[in-house]
């Protein structure tokens, strides 16, 4: 398994999830220009790293 890019992907979506904190602690405050479509992209983006690192872990030898 390649950990670096493992590593990396744990980064990406620790960074995404960082953001969509964010943006939903906007929405909390009542910020209209965050209902853009935002929110969704990133839990969209988060899911595809989630699925990418589920399946790396699972490989034999990872």
């Amino acid at each position: 398994m390649n950990y670096v890019y493992l590593k990396r992907l744990y980064a990406k979506r620790a960074e995404l999830e960082a953001k969509l904190e964010l943006h939903d602690a906007r929405y909390c405050f009542g910020e209209e220009e965050v209902d853009d479509g935002t929110d969704s992209d990133l839990r969209q983006r988060l899911s595809e790293i989630s699925e990418e690192i589920a399946t790396l872990e699972s490989r034999p030898g990872g």
